[in-house]
């Protein structure tokens, strides 16, 4: 659209108006920045005199971190003078008084409550050119209305100094200070001030270009299933492979082989598959989704090749609405056709001809929740749906799809009609929510039999096997085997902790499928054996910690389960059920025990070997962010919602703790904690994007940029920070990253972010707009992401899609 598009035709008065805007915006910025100058200075020379004061104070602790460690808790509980956030006073504090968003829930508060699944933050690269200026405003009033927020700066800067580069990045601006060795970096108006090591200062140029890695990622596993709230979405293909999906990839498992490849064609989530009848070509449709340049996707359906992984077709990209929850390929006419069922309002029948991918017919279907659709296995044009309260029958007639619903006359409608099969004759079989198994005649909208009370509560998956025994399973757990007449045969319950039975599916042989709506995948026989093939977690995910020596690693989350994984054998080792839900964990350098965060300010350690509790201690009430075991493992460090960091000294490999204090400056949330080397300093972020360094041994705050400056990290979580300011995109608002991991050998650095990618930089990654390569595979933010103890594999977890997905570094 033209800017000046409604403006008078008169071209030179629209010229001249023009002129003067933006001579009087020029003017403006001018005073702005010279306004902003003097508050810098002012603020420097501030800063230089707290920094001072506070230079004696470091002084008296570190000589008293070298007397006698009873009296640290003492120090500890000292009343703080205004602390300094490199360079800048900030409030002393009694309490939570946040000017940025607090208090409880996961790290996506500061943004968005939207459901990060499925709803986008738009990215701000379209505003490049109009988000600058602006933000020059946000930031002067943010940084008046917070102290904790304000410029970083560390020395007095001279108005006859030459201007600092200067990049502009959407939300994002940058600068570089050569005389004192920083880099500035402004988040949503916030500078950010990142001091660089004594011998990079020299040699730093910010205008230079970054490296990619040499390294890349190759998906390797993934771990979890979707069977929580997704039906029919499991089945064997010949291969030996069962096919089913989790997140925005399809996973083909060889059980026998212990193998997985995977189509990764999707960009966010699937929620529905359908297999052709020549058992190669499958077809699955996703949710809208976002571009990773933050365009948005309309819904599609992508059928492919189960042995090569190529896309042989894309439909419906423009047409379909929000989602698909329903597909399926004909059986008579040779699969020529396939149905689809859209998350529109109306829940919109679509028959396409996939292979010319042309529509062949649509109809609005139900105002109401459809949960099944499938065609008749002798009549390519009969299509039969349900879903709550409504059973139809369509017929494809010259481009139309005619309606007729099924009549339940005598029998009580039921609420839901959940799942559909038929039988070898042509009869519509279909389970409801009252438990019933109800008969269609063939051809007929009538009922011909009925299985009253077939099981206690909703029967969710209906299965036909070769030899006409009809298989059944519900919410109550139960896998019941009906002969061709309807005489029950046999049951079999599926233990309590696998959950309801949502679908079923042949196997080989005598076996059988199942997907639970616990996430499980069990393979088994109706004689009653089931073992589990895949499993994962059926909530948000965000704690994740690796074994240090051994390969394995362990996640948890909303759903209170822990779980320890062997990322070579792909197996569970254990899990453990917990009072509340989880939110960080981290192993203890010895690798005997493993410390839990929780949402409720409770934390826990246990036996690695055993799973058995060791301890259990809270501290304040709100959730606790971050975890983390000093090196030397003789400190661990806590971080919380409440905007403390709480530290403990731990002894006895981990087993014994005792509370040493804990560190008060920061004005938001901590998100970020990292140990030096020597086990000496720590280093925080927070949710207001500060950067404090601090002496955990008596919980005191490091405000010299030279001690600071050239210290050596033992891990690198913390996304501010000089070493890695690079990785933040154009247009950030400062709560896109969610995870940082530098590896082992401090050559790689990884990312997951809001968008649901895993981004993969070389290290250090402290050149501005850095490159990387970028891997989808999640369908929802990137949780956290980290590197095995020997560099081998990465793995990173999915918030709302409950992945974990391993990869190898090649």
């Amino acid at each position: 659209m033209s800017d000046c598009e409604g403006l008078p035709m008169d071209d030179s008065a629209s010229a001249a108006s023009s002129m003067e805007v933006t001579d009087r915006i020029a003017s403006l910025e001018q005073r702005v920045q010279m306004q902003e100058d003097e508050i810098q200075l002012l603020k420097s020379a501030l800063a230089d005199v707290v920094r001072r004061l506070n230079l004696s104070e470091e002084q008296q602790a570190l000589g008293s971190r070298r007397g006698p460690t009873k009296a640290r808790p003492m120090i500890a509980t000292l009343p703080l003078r205004p602390t300094v956030n490199n360079g800048t006073i900030l409030p002393k504090k009694g309490g939570s008084t946040l000017p940025s968003p607090s208090g409880s829930g996961s790290r996506k508060d500061i943004s968005t409550t939207a459901n990060k699944s499925t709803v986008r933050r738009a990215n701000s690269n379209e505003h490049v050119g109009t988000l600058t200026r602006k933000d020059s405003g946000d930031s002067k009033g943010n940084r008046t209305r917070a102290g904790s927020t304000g410029s970083n700066s560390s020395g007095k800067r001279s108005d006859s100094k030459q201007r600092d580069p200067v990049f502009n990045a959407g939300m994002r601006r940058v600068t570089h200070c050569k005389e004192e060795g920083y880099v500035k970096m402004y988040l949503k108006g916030r500078p950010i001030t990142m001091f660089m090591p004594k011998d990079q200062v020299d040699g730093y140029c910010l205008e230079a270009r970054g490296d990619l890695p040499c390294n890349k990622l190759k998906l390797d596993w993934v771990y979890g299933y979707r069977g929580r709230d997704c039906r029919s979405n499991l089945y064997l293909l010949p291969t030996g492979e069962t096919v089913y999906f989790i997140a925005s990839v399809v996973v083909l498992f060889n059980v026998d082989e212990q193998l997985q490849r995977h189509y990764t064609g999707h960009t966010d989530d699937i929620k529905c598959l359908a297999v052709h009848p020549d058992k190669i070509t499958i077809a699955t449709g996703q949710v809208a989704g976002t571009s990773s340049d933050g365009k948005q996707l309309a819904p599609h359906v992508r059928v492919w090749d189960s042995v090569s992984l190529n896309t042989l077709h894309v439909l419906g990209a423009g047409f379909f609405d929000r989602a698909l929850v329903c597909l399926a390929f004909s059986k008579s006419n040779g699969g020529n056709t396939l149905c689809v069922v859209d998350d529109s309002n109306d829940h919109v029948l679509s028959v396409w001809d996939w292979q010319r991918e042309d529509r062949l017919a649509d109809v609005k279907c139900s105002n109401e929740s459809v949960f099944a659709a499938d065609f008749h296995p002798t009549d390519s044009n009969i299509v039969v749906t349900c879903g709550k309260s409504h059973l139809y029958f369509w017929t494809l007639e010259k481009s139309m799809l005619v309606k007729k619903q099924g009549l339940f006359e005598k029998q009580e409608k039921p609420k839901f009609v959940l799942c559909v099969t038929f039988a070898e004759n042509g009869d519509t079989i279909t389970g409801d929510s009252s438990g019933n198994i109800l008969v269609w005649g063939k051809g007929t909208n009538r009922i011909s039999h009925v299985i009253q009370g077939a099981h206690e509560g909703s029967i969710f998956a209906l299965c036909m096997l070769r030899n006409g025994t009809l298989v059944s399973g519900g919410k109550d757990r139960r896998l019941i085997s009906w002969d061709s007449s309807y005489q029950q045969i046999q049951t079999v319950e599926v233990p309590e902790p696998f959950g309801p039975i949502r679908t079923v599916a042949e196997g080989r042989g005598e076996t059988v499928i199942i997907g639970t709506t616990k996430n499980f995948v069990l393979q088994g026989s109706l004689d009653g054996e089931f073992n589990s093939i895949t499993q994962g977690h059926t909530d948000e995910l965000w704690g994740l910690a690796v074994h240090p020596w051994k390969p394995h690693f362990l996640t948890c989350g909303y759903d209170r389960q822990v779980c320890l994984w062997d990322s070579s054998s792909h197996q569970l080792i254990w899990s453990k059920s917990m009072e509340d839900a989880a939110q960080s964990a981290d192993f203890h350098p010895s690798g005997a025990v493993v410390a839990i965060g929780t949402q409720t300010g409770r934390w826990l350690v246990l036996d690695t070997d055993t799973k058995d509790l060791v301890t259990v201690h809270t501290d304040g009430n709100e959730q606790l962010s971050v975890m983390r075991y000093g090196p030397d493992g003789n400190f661990l460090a806590i971080g919380s919602h409440d905007n403390y960091i709480y530290i403990y000294a731990v002894v006895e490999n981990g087993r014994k703790y005792s509370r040493v204090g804990k560190c008060s400056g920061h004005s938001s949330f901590i998100t970020h904690v990292d140990w030096s080397l020597d086990s000496q300093y720590l280093v925080s972020n927070s949710g207001d994007y500060e950067i404090l360094y601090w002496i955990p041994s008596v919980c005191k705050q490091v405000v010299s940029v030279e001690t600071t400056r050239d210290i050596d990290w033992a891990t690198h979580t913390c996304t501010l920070g000089f070493q890695v300011f690079g990785l933040w995109p154009d247009g950030s608002d400062g709560t896109d990253i969610n995870a940082v991991c530098r590896s082992n050998d401090k050559s790689l650095l990884v990312t997951g972010d809001d968008f649901g990618k895993v981004h993969l930089f070389a290290y250090p990654c402290s050149q501005f707009r850095a490159p990387s390569h970028v891997y989808g595979g999640h369908s929802s933010h990137v949780t956290n992401v980290t590197f095995l103890s020997n560099d081998s594999y990465l793995v990173s977890t999915g918030g709302k899609d409950m992945s974990v997905m391993q990869w190898r570094i090649v």
